[in-house]
């Protein structure tokens, strides 16, 4: 009788391909614990001989000090992660606050920051045109005093008159305004795009003592000029005006380019100039900029993007906004950082123009960084210069592809707004970051936070009456604390007060402070770096779970191949919450609908994939390059209402094309959503 097959051999299992296998693991197992236990005895030599050159009372400071140790060691972790990134955005911080608290003192303006460096390096660039020329700081000087002067002879204009300016990109523009600023006048810059009642709204709501236009929006004038105040001045820049109508650089020609006598003090605080919303959700609202904001902006810029005297930033974003108004001007007047200046953006010459004149730094905006992705590869594409990029909303979808195929070094996220007082920045290139709450200050000390809000905005309060800081990874609204005195922190909100009031709540953390409240949801990770998630209102609530449209903007952005898409909520009859919706802009309509329903539903959980689609040609975005998703979630998914194609989704199916039959059966209830 053989023996059993486990009892074969004294060895038996071990000389299976298995057991074999077992055992060199084991062995393996076995050399690795020597290996650590040799290590421990050696770690262990050398902290008796440490402690044997320590005395009794260092031995036990060191066996006080490690429970401490081992129990604050994550947070010992982050501060020690965080400390050159915090260390580098404080001693910016401090050597921006010390210049714009000198500007305080002295009391300065814009204009007198200006006045003071074209005397000092007249002939030095200030703005370069592209296609056209270069402005010399003695030339905007120039211009802009013969600007005041005819303000002054025409308007009797004075410290807090109102002057609308209305005009493409051009050196123009900033010299108009700046001529205003000499006499402590307003600036209301005005979108170059708007027409007919926006355009009018815009004039009104300023409450302006004169229009200057370029002849190129002169029909846009003409359309609503028997809508507007017979006392309204009306001035043209060029070409030749109709009746009525001031000729601006005629007018110029007759006075001298010295600068104006003004007896009025101008003041820091003062205010500078009146930039309006883009009007995403309703007419455009008016938001208050004086100059200490201006100059806050200006070495915010400078300083935190670490900018020097060689660089140049070509800026081809409208200079109607804070973007390329603010920030793509600021250097060049205040410290003759030079800026190009493009009239209008273009993704085909973006590369191209940045290697001619030889810039350093770009600016970008959003759906920009899409646009420049999507032009056919080109040398230009990484022999530029640049070695900054300054803007907000690139996605963090083509973040790191933007970053390897045009070779930019740097990648400061900005996130902020016009009104606001709580603006921030990414200063070291993390992947999708839009700023930080520093970990080396306390909370309390810091200006921004962080708070617990409901998905209509709202801010949450805790049984103390006051708002819940959030933690790490939670989501929350970004607010600024407001402190008047303080030029990084007070708060001037809108022309309009009541707008403005809407914008603020008091009794945040205690008693009587205020705050700004953005409006806009972010998230901070456990090392303090902030990740905008989403707008109130952009997040709407679907089989009981909020949905965040840019998280799912982001995740079809795989499937579109560079299409731009725009992710709402829509609301179905007798149906609770909202059904998410996406409009994609397909003119050639080539988009494969069965790869988009795969790539859905590998990227996003059932109930937030996109039960509707409506194909677009382009989707319109404002002049600032925002995407207008009010519209579109206004106008839903009706096939008699909307001419594009629609499709609708069900059940993890095809897409499939909305009938007017199938859009009763959705509405009453007879498909199964």
């Amino acid at each position: 009788m053989s023996a059993p097959r486990h009892c074969r051999g004294s060895l038996g299992p071990r000389h299976t391909p298995l057991g074999r296998a077992r055992v060199a693991r084991l062995g393996a197992n076995m050399d690795a614990l020597l290996a650590a236990l040799v290590a421990l005895m050696a770690l262990a030599a050398a902290m008796a001989a440490v402690l044997s050159t320590l005395s009794k009372a260092a031995i036990f400071a060191l066996l006080a000090v490690a429970p401490c140790i081992y129990r604050y060691r994550k947070h010992i972790y982050i501060l020690i992660k965080t400390l050159p990134r915090d260390l580098k955005f404080l001693w910016r911080y401090a050597n921006g606050m010390i210049r714009s608290k000198r500007w305080g003192r002295q009391d300065a303006t814009v204009a007198e920051l200006f006045t003071r460096r074209a005397e000092r390096h007249p002939d030095a660039p200030c703005f370069i045109v592209v296609g056209d020329r270069t402005w010399t700081f003695k030339e905007i000087a120039a211009k802009s005093n013969q600007v005041s002067r005819v303000m002054q002879e025409q308007l009797s204009l004075k410290r807090g008159d109102v002057v609308c300016v209305f005009m493409p990109n051009c050196a123009e523009y900033v010299w108009t305004w700046l001529g205003v600023a000499k006499l402590g006048g307003v600036s209301a810059l005005i979108n170059s795009n708007l027409r007919h009642k926006p355009l009018l709204h815009c004039i009104q709501v300023a409450k302006a003592k004169a229009v200057v236009f370029s002849d190129a929006l002169a029909d846009s004038i003409a359309e609503i000029r028997d809508q507007l105040p017979p006392e309204l001045k009306l001035f043209q820049l060029y070409g030749t005006p109709s009746a009525g109508v001031i000729n601006l650089a005629a007018e110029m020609e007759k006075h001298p380019p010295i600068y104006p006598f003004v007896t009025e003090k101008l003041h820091y605080k003062d205010t500078l100039l009146y930039i309006y919303t883009s009007g995403t959700t309703g007419m455009p609202k008016a938001a208050v900029l004086p100059n200490s904001k201006y100059l806050l902006v200006m070495v915010a810029t400078v300083h935190m993007l670490g900018l020097k005297s060689t660089d140049r930033m070509y800026n081809s974003l409208p200079l109607y906004h804070t973007a390329g108004g603010v920030v793509g001007t600021g250097a060049a007047l205040v410290d003759g950082i030079p800026s190009v200046l493009r009239p209008k953006f273009s993704a085909s010459n973006y590369w191209t123009d940045c290697l001619k004149y030889e810039c350093t730094v770009a600016q970008y905006i959003g759906e920009m960084c899409r646009y420049l992705l999507a032009q056919p590869p080109r040398p230009t594409d990484a022999q530029h210069r640049v070695r900054i990029m300054v803007g907000n909303g690139m996605r963090p979808a083509i973040w790191q592809q933007f970053v390897q195929r045009f070779k930019v070094s740097q990648i400061n996220e900005i996130y902020g707004a016009t009104e606001g007082n709580a603006n921030i920045i990414n200063v070291d290139n993390t992947l999708g970051a839009v700023g930080f709450l520093p970990k080396l200050l306390p909370q309390s000390l810091l200006p921004i936070a962080l708070v617990r809000a409901d998905e209509q905005g709202q801010l949450l309060r805790g049984p103390d009456g006051f708002c819940m800081r959030c933690q790490p990874n939670e989501p929350g609204m970004f607010i600024g604390l407001i402190a008047q005195g303080n030029a990084s922190r007070e708060y001037y909100g809108y022309v309009d007060k009541t707008d403005s009031n809407k914008k603020l709540m008091r009794d945040i953390f205690a008693k009587g402070d205020a705050a700004f409240i953005s409006g806009d949801i972010l998230v901070a990770d456990e090392l303090g770096y902030l990740y905008f998630r989403d707008r109130t209102g952009d997040t709407y609530k679907w089989k009981g779970e909020n949905v965040a449209t840019a998280e799912v903007e982001d995740a079809m952005a795989g499937a579109l191949d560079q299409r731009s898409s725009v992710v709402y909520g829509v609301s179905i009859p007798q149906t609770e919450g909202r059904a998410g919706m996406a409009a994609i802009a397909d003119p050639a309509r080539g988009l494969d609908l069965a790869r988009l329903a795969s790539h859905l539903d590998d990227s996003l959980p059932s109930y937030a994939r996109p039960l509707f689609l409506r194909i677009l040609n382009d989707i319109e975005i404002t002049g600032t390059f925002k995407l207008k998703k009010m519209q579109y979630q206004k106008e839903g998914f009706d096939p008699e209402v909307i001419k594009d194609p629609l499709y609708f989704r069900a059940g993890g199916g095809a897409f499939e094309p909305i009938t007017a039959q199938l859009f009763n059966d959705i509405c009453n209830g007879r498909v199964k959503l």
